[in-house]
């Protein structure tokens, strides 16, 4: 026989506490009946970057600085921190600072594969320890040319997406080879039940 902490439902999920400003993250949250709220990281906890890192080693830390930053702002809570990058030929992609920025990225990913890359920490508190785990997805761009790649800019969907572009907006030519389709969209909906399931019962 199951215990409790061994199958999960909607009414068995806890509630979270999303340590992200994302709007994409908290549809996935949503869809998928999740109760959240949303504590809004310091932007510090989104500074460092580390040239010796991996993309996996990268997203994971950053993942981890901000829960870490949420934590003490809470009593109690299980609080969620995410971050997400693409990563093409051994470059991390993370989002564009302007159309320029934007345009350099699509550019470099337009027909070839590369990938999405999310780190995912769950901190209990009071008391537990972070549980940091990363997901990936593999993904072809279909080649682009300049005039569409000018009318995706324009569209202004690239803005504040890692890698310039949102899978979410059926774009038609970013295809998933293999992995989460929702990793690309900014939160690996497949790991996290994962995740909640492998965390001690209360």
């Amino acid at each position: 026989m199951q215990n409790d902490c061994e199958t999960m439902n909607r009414q068995d999920r806890p509630k979270l506490i999303l340590a992200s400003r994302s709007p994409r993250r908290h549809e996935l949250l949503t869809e998928a009946g999740y109760e959240f709220e949303i504590i809004v990281p310091d932007e510090s906890a989104e500074c460092g970057v580390c040239s010796r890192e991996t993309p996996e080693k990268f997203v994971a830390r950053l993942a981890r600085q901000k829960a870490a930053n949420v934590v003490p702002k809470i009593s109690r809570g299980l609080v969620l921190g995410c971050d997400t990058v693409a990563e093409c030929g051994g470059r991390i992609l993370g989002k564009p600072a302007n159309e320029e920025h934007a345009r350099n990225m699509l550019q470099m990913l337009s027909g070839r594969d590369h990938r999405v890359i999310s780190g995912l920490c769950l901190w209990n508190v009071p008391g537990g320890k972070p549980m940091v785990r990363v997901a990936v997805t593999q993904l072809r761009m279909d080649y682009l040319s300049a005039v569409e790649i000018n009318d995706y800019l324009a569209s202004g969907l690239w803005e504040g997406k890692a890698g310039a572009f949102g899978y979410q907006d059926r774009l038609g030519w970013v295809h998933v080879v293999s992995g989460s389709e929702t990793n690309v969209v900014g939160l690996p909906m497949e790991l996290l039940e994962e995740m909640l399931l492998m965390r001690p019962c209360p």
